[in-house]
């Protein structure tokens, strides 16, 4: 899978049916109800799995810690990581009658930030943004940083939910003393069966994508993976026939170290995550063929048939995806018991074929379209077996 960029305006982004027949996993837990809504209004079944929680750090004593550190004497620079993260900053330091003294040292420092949200936050804070990297990644942020002399500059640096420790560490390295401000932390969510059923789901291709918006609910989907023996599995899926979507590189370079290539929109934002799913699981997770006459439009869960679209249960999909693999050659019984979900006994397997084939037709409508060969098995009508 590639990395696309949402430059070009194209009309099948916006189709309300772009996503139809497909299957997304979202991921998010804070703004997942808006990602779920901009992929349904395209078509999308959505299965939402909360991977992660937030726990402010209000009443954290680090907070407070380095919230007083800060005071202590003017600061040079403060880095801001994300919106969230500097105005729970702010209540807290209102909670605790610090927001005057806190206000008027981030006053006299340059404020990097992030992206437009943490800019956001800190102009709704009443204060002046001093600089916003092009990418909004921490990596420029830090690159910026270290092009200056940085010996005996006081650094403050928001974290964003995990550590940033190779960024500190080079800020060190560089001089700088830094402060670090965790505003609050990630957790795994606490109930993990739903995003344990879609690492299933996504190693046995019942989705088609997974949707991630932060990259702790990469980390904590591969930890939950690592837990049950499945983080292979799942690398493996992604890799494959499942796109990982990403919304930014920050949240796909988990993926990105583990050999992983996301989809990923240009600007780090929730409806351009759906505009680039809506342009490229048409593209690439759709099976075009003509058999028995009819034009069909294989897609996750669904088959076009003529230009209506037609959801089709898990076995009977599994078995048409199995034989559009080589459409016009005969696919015998044996290897397609293989693909049917659940896995029947020997007995009842010729029995379950057989089953799935007569709900097959039934779903796609017109006869002719799945051709049985007797003592053989069964082929799309789209040429002739000879061998």
């Amino acid at each position: 899978m590639t990395a696309l960029l949402d430059e070009t305006p194209m009309s099948l982004e916006t189709a309300p049916d772009a996503l139809a027949g497909f299957t997304i996993g979202v991921t998010a837990t804070r703004r997942s109800e808006e990602l779920a809504a901009l992929l349904e209004r395209r078509g999308a079944r959505v299965v939402r799995a909360p991977a992660i929680r937030i726990v402010p750090l209000a009443e954290d004593a680090g907070l407070l810690a380095a919230t007083r550190a800060c005071l202590e004497a003017p600061v040079d620079d403060v880095v801001i990581t994300t919106g969230v993260g500097f105005r729970g900053w702010m209540a807290a330091a209102e909670g605790w009658g610090l927001s005057a003294d806190l206000n008027a040292h981030l006053a006299n420092a340059r404020l990097l930030a992030r992206g437009p949200k943490a800019r956001g936050a800190v102009r709704a804070a009443g204060l002046v943004d001093f600089w916003t990297p092009a990418t909004e990644s921490c990596e420029e942020v830090k690159e910026y940083l270290l092009a200056q002399d940085l010996h005996g500059r006081r650094i403050a640096v928001q974290l964003h939910g995990e550590p940033l420790d190779s960024f500190v560490a080079a800020l060190r390295k560089a001089g700088a003393e830094v402060i670090e401000v965790p505003v609050y932390r990630w957790l795994p969510y606490r109930d993990t069966s739903p995003l344990r059923r879609l690492i299933s789901q996504a190693i046995t291709g019942s989705v088609d994508a997974v949707a991630f918006t932060s990259a702790p609910a990469v980390l904590a989907m591969l930890g939950a993976a690592r837990a049950d023996g499945l983080e292979d599995a799942l690398l493996a899926a992604f890799g494959s026939r499942v796109v990982a979507a990403c919304v930014g590189p920050v949240t796909a370079g988990p993926l990105t170290q583990r050999g992983v290539r996301a989809v990923q929109p240009e600007r780090a934002r929730l409806g351009a995550l759906a505009r680039i799913l809506a342009r490229h699981l048409p593209e690439s997770g759709v099976t075009r063929l003509v058999a028995g006459g009819h034009e069909l439009e294989i897609r996750g869960h669904a088959v076009v048939v003529d230009g209506e679209l037609k959801p089709l249960p898990p076995a009977p999909m599994a078995v048409l995806k199995r034989l559009a693999e080589r459409p016009g050659h005969v696919v015998n019984r044996a290897d397609l018991r293989v693909v049917l979900p659940g896995g029947p006994s020997r007995d009842s397997a010729e029995h379950a074929v057989e089953m799935a084939i007569t709900r097959l037709r039934r779903a796609l409508g017109p006869s002719g379209i799945v051709e049985t060969v007797v003592k053989r098995g069964y082929r799309l009508a789209c040429g002739r077996d000879e061998r």
